[in-house]
């Protein structure tokens, strides 16, 4: 069964069919990818198979994404998730993206701190793991506060647009 995670102000829900039209809007906005590494989705079909990509990695257990749902608005501000989950390695890494109406509210602390508890908790995590480009700051910031150490940068290890960026590499252990 999908985990459904609930913080004082969101829920981490499983994102289904119904969503697909809102998760287009988030993955269309160049101000959302600025720093996501991945191309502007197109088209409905093209999210619902995403969708569904997502619900295969569930099963297969390699990841998990959820959808952040308000509980004043019942509707989706942003997606996160863990995906890169080595069972053997006891590792994962974590991502997350907030709609820009979402930017500046601390719904990023609330569910990234949501999501580690959940991970080294329940999933038996030993490891988080986060790869952000150098010049996002926010996330940066966000990742350092909450106690995920910078491990190294890797040289332009991610594009947006054709051009090369540099990223840090952050870590979180358990207990530490």
């Amino acid at each position: 069964m999908f985990p459904v995670i609930e913080t004082e102000r969101l829920v981490l829900r499983e994102l289904v069919e119904e969503d697909a039209s809102i998760i287009l809007n988030c993955f269309s906005n160049d101000e959302v990818l600025r720093f996501y590494g991945q191309q502007p989705l197109k088209s409905i079909e093209q999210v619902k198979q995403i969708i569904q990509n997502f619900s295969n990695s569930f099963e297969s257990k390699s990841g998990i994404k959820w959808g952040i749902e308000s509980k004043e608005t019942g509707t989706i501000i942003g997606t996160i998730g863990i995906q890169d989950w080595s069972h053997e390695h006891k590792r994962a890494n974590i991502s997350y993206a907030l709609f820009p109406d979402a930017w500046g509210k601390g719904y990023g602390s609330e569910v990234v701190e949501k999501v580690i508890s959940f991970s080294f908790e329940e999933l038996g995590l030993e490891r988080l793991g986060a790869i952000v480009f150098v010049e996002n700051q926010a996330s940066n910031k966000l990742l350092t506060k909450i106690g995920f150490q910078k491990e190294g940068v890797l040289k332009h290890y991610m594009y947006q647009n054709g051009v090369p960026y540099d990223t840090n590499v952050f870590s979180l252990l358990k207990n530490k």
